[in-house]
């Protein structure tokens, strides 16, 4: 049934296949919620983890981007996610690019999207969210200014108001690659005001996460932008960080380059950032140690992938391109290939293997900063 389904969706448009994805989901977790669970349903207690005093039933979230408005919440839970990240959301409605703005590179089971951060806004979000039954578990938002705003700041900062209560944790999207000036705030000085404001509103409320962009290469043993980036966030108190966003550049494709000259610019995710996804993990652990969380995201396909993850240095992990592709079960192939390397490997919990992987030099100062949690 599944694989009939993707065939028709993949038989359309991408954006137009994603609502109509989506319209099949809202149905189905109204009229058969208990054949969802029995179907995608798999739990093991090996994968569970309290992280930021959260209970993660498995490691295993929803990227932001893909449910941007919170319309399906319960419906992921169903699926046997962990996690959820709405999102990204900003403070008033934003129609976000023109179409076409969303492209599907099949031979490399990619994505390319300049959707330009498109969010029925804030006030539409939290309600939404106010009415959802209660799930169990965490339900992060991901918010973003809203382009060409007069206060990006105070974009920021309303917007985080209007949905604090309903998160479990905060994501501050500043590496958005898809309009025109939304990565101002990878600027240190410009993202040390951002977050003056951001983490004195929050005071200790809730986590609050920064989300990364992607190296330019696999091969980071040394980014200085960054170590300044880090070094702000963690004097700031940020909780964690997840790691990566999409990539501008179109490194390691295999569609040819008249396919991609005629789609234009866009942020890529898929299996083709996926090597530079894992190295940024690698980097971001070794510059700010094991106190500091990382969701890693950027291509994981496969439980194998993300079990290296994983032994990179992610506590928790997000999907989205994959599940396009590979379909609902995807979540439960995942879990139930972590359990079985978890076991082979004689771990007993999930966190054992989290960084078991050779690091880059030994997290440390990078920047004149102590790396220590606040």
């Amino acid at each position: 049934m599944d694989s009939i389904l993707m065939r028709r969706l993949f038989g359309l448009g991408p954006e137009f296949a994603h609502r109509l994805g989506f319209s099949a989901a809202w149905l189905a977790d109204r009229l058969i919620p208990a054949y969802l669970e029995k179907t995608y349903g798999f739990e093991d207690s090996i994968l569970h983890q309290q992280i930021w005093g959260l209970e993660f039933p498995n490691p295993i979230g929803l990227a932001a981007g893909c449910d941007k408005n919170a319309l399906l919440v319960p419906f992921w839970e169903r699926l046997g996610f962990g996690h959820i990240e709405v999102g990204s959301v900003t403070v008033n409605r934003s129609a976000g690019n023109a179409r076409p703005r969303l492209f599907r590179l099949q031979e490399d089971r990619a994505i390319i999207n300049r959707l330009g951060l498109p969010s029925k806004g804030s006030n539409l979000v939290a309600q939404r969210l106010s009415r959802t039954s209660a799930v169990n578990m965490p339900i992060g938002i991901s918010i973003a200014r809203v382009e060409g705003s007069a206060s990006a700041i105070k974009d920021y900062c309303q917007c985080m108001m209007r949905l604090l209560p309903y998160a479990d944790y905060l994501t501050i999207n500043i590496s958005c690659p898809n309009t025109v000036d939304g990565k101002n705030f990878e600027a240190p000085e410009h993202l040390d005001s951002l977050l003056d404001a951001l983490i004195d509103q929050v005071s200790g409320r809730v986590p609050v996460l920064m989300k990364l962009a992607p190296p330019d290469t696999p091969k980071v043993v040394y980014d200085s932008q960054t170590d300044a980036i880090l070094e702000t966030a963690v004097r700031h108190g940020v909780n964690g960080f997840v790691v990566t966003n999409t990539a501008k550049d179109r490194l390691g494709l295999v569609t040819d380059k008249e396919s991609l000259q005629e789609i234009g610019d866009g942020g890529l995710s898929g299996p083709p950032i996926y090597p530079r996804a894992v190295q940024m993990v690698r980097y971001v652990r070794s510059c700010v140690g094991p106190d500091y969380p990382i969701i890693g995201v950027g291509g994981i396909s496969s439980a194998e992938d993300a079990y290296q993850m994983i032994r990179a240095g992610a506590s928790l992990l997000q999907i989205y391109t994959a599940l396009v592709y590979e379909g609902p079960k995807l979540v439960q192939h995942m879990k139930r290939g972590l359990v079985q390397r978890l076991k082979s490997s004689g771990y007993a919990s999930i966190e054992s293997v989290i960084g078991t992987a050779p690091g880059i030099g030994e997290y440390a100062d990078l920047t004149g900063l102590s790396f220590s949690p606040g």
